[in-house]
This record gives structure tokens, sequence and C-alpha cells, in this order.
């Protein structure tokens, strides 16, 4: 598996330098997707946003300072309402080991050009930091977006978090496990809770051991070890575990490809029990990692904003 190795030079608060390295893996990227696909799918092309000038957009902010590095967020904040806009952060996905925040600006920026506050997230991979750093990191920023929610034009009471395949995964754990302590950053100093209040999951997995599952390698390699090493991290990890009738509405965005639906229909009855409102979109004879390309990305948005304006509009 090729990788690099990424030497990071993070600024403090008091703009002193200090520098750390740590492992990146460049495995998984849009165009390497679209090469893999495009004898399959000859009609596909990559899809690339519409330039909204009601649309600011801001990149590499540091939402937080590691001992290590500053990791950072970019924001595509619809400015022009004169209400704030409710909040959709977005976590890119790839096997929780590649992949970058940069993946998501085209849905972010077609998102936030219908009146949201979008915010594409960088979070630690398992080269460089196991479970459930990633969901610390991820908690950190939905608090950091809260506390500068004037800053950002952002209505703080308003938040959805969606993911696509491993993020999808992560933000289906995120919003199950609000307000639950064992999945909060002890070193934050914010008070400001980081609840979300919708989650929209695209291709995420909802349980990592599950007889529709066939999770592996890499997400071993997230969870510190395979399920008979680490059956603990693998239970907690798993967004079905955590579901009750404190969950969020979801969006599930599915591909035709049952692997990445795993745990869903198990997650739907919990909240049709507890009277909590959901939707599934499965766009047919899809691939995995279709949001990246047209003519799905279109469709991928509609869901998406169909849904939010149903729950926060």
């Amino acid at each position: 598996m090729k990788k690099i190795l990424l030497l990071v030079f993070a600024l403090s608060v008091n703009h002193s330098q200090s520098q750390t390295a740590y492992s990146i893996d460049t495995t998984y990227t849009i165009k390497s997707t679209y090469a893999k696909l495009i004898k399959k799918y000859p009609f596909i092309k990559i899809a690339e946003a519409k330039k909204d000038e009601n649309v600011d957009q801001i990149y590499d902010i540091v939402y937080n300072k590691q001992k290590e590095r500053a990791l950072h967020l970019d924001s595509f904040v619809n400015s022009k309402k004169e209400k704030r806009n409710p909040v959709v952060i977005l976590i890119h996905g790839g096997g929780w080991k590649s992949g970058n925040k940069n993946q998501m600006w085209v849905l972010a920026q077609e998102i936030a050009s219908r009146g949201y506050a979008c915010f594409a997230v960088e979070y630690r991979l398992s080269p460089e930091a196991k479970y459930p750093q990633a969901i610390y990191d991820v908690k950190n920023a939905i608090k950091f977006i809260k506390d500068n929610a004037k800053r950002f034009h952002a209505d703080p009471n308003k938040i959805a978090i969606l993911g696509c395949s491993s993020g999808g995964q992560m933000a289906a754990l995120i919003g199950t496990t609000n307000e639950d302590l064992a999945f909060e950053d002890t070193n934050n100093t914010s008070k400001t809770s980081s609840k979300v209040n919708a989650i929209i999951d695209i291709d995420g997995i909802l349980a990592f051991k599950h007889p529709e599952s066939n999770e592996g390698e890499m997400a071993a390699f997230w969870l510190n070890g395979t399920y008979e090493e680490n059956p603990e991290n693998w239970n907690k990890a798993s967004a079905l575990n955590h579901a009750n009738k404190n969950t969020p509405p979801i969006l599930f965005i599915n591909s035709s490809f049952e692997r990445f639906h795993a745990g869903r229909d198990d997650m739907i009855a919990i909240l049709n029990q507890n009277t909590i409102y959901s939707e599934v979109k499965t766009i047919a004879n899809t691939p995995h990692s279709f949001w990246f390309f047209e003519p799905w990305l279109q469709e991928t948005v509609a869901y998406t904003t169909q849904f939010l304006d149903k729950i926060f509009k």
C-alpha cells in the first residue's frame, strides 16, 4: 500500500512553530476511485461544485491543537441569509485509514448553496491514531463550531452530522452517542455539548460484527485488533449498539451494495419502536463512493437537503 510521510508544521496560539511527522495513507482518492469505476460505469463524471456567490469558503481553520499537531476544518457558509443557517458537518471516508477532507468540498458547497453552513472536518486516521481518537476529533470540531456559531452564521441548535462510507459509520456513532461521556475527549475544555440533531449516513455500516457485514483488515487496524482480539472495541464502535429513544432522526443514503447497509434494518426497527423519524434512499445500480460522481452527486444533494429541510426548516 503506497504511503507518503508528511512533515506537518503546526502553529501554536502564540505563533511559535513546531513540527512533527506522521504517516499518511494516500490510496483512497477521487481520481483513483474514478479509474477503478470508469470501465463499468463509462457515463460517470467527477462531480464539480457550481460556484455560488452566496457561499463564503474558508479553508484550514484550526479547530483543535493537539500536542502533536493542529486539526483543521473547511467552512462553506451561506452568509447572505438574515437567519443563521442550520449546520452540516461532513466526514470523509477511506476505511478509517485514508481519505481527506477535501473529498467533501463539492458536497459541502452544493449543500451550503441551499441555505446551510457546511464544515468538512479533518480527523486523525488509523495510521496516526486508533479508535476512538477520530470520534473525539469530530466531537471536538462540533464543539468548536458551536462555540463560534456567530462567526460562522450558524445555528448551534440545528446540527446535522453527515458521513460517507467509514465517515458514515462515524457519523452514525457520533449521533447515537450524544452526551455519552465515554465518547468525549476529556482533554477538551469547552463546556459546550457535542450533541447533534440529525444524522445522514451515506453507505456507512451500523455494526462491525453482523451477518450482513464483512469488515476485516481496515476495521481491525482502526479498532486496534480483530474481533477475536478486541471484541469490546468492535461492539462499542457499532452505532447499532447505542440506538435508543434519544437517537436523532436519520437519513440513510445507500448504494446498491448490501455490504454497506449492515445493521441498517435493525437500526430502523429500534427507531420505529421509539417513533424516531428515518428515511432510506437507495440509489439504484450505484457503486460505493457514488457521491464523488455525476449523475449521482446531485441526487445525493437532493435527498440530503430534502431531509434537512424537513427536520430543520
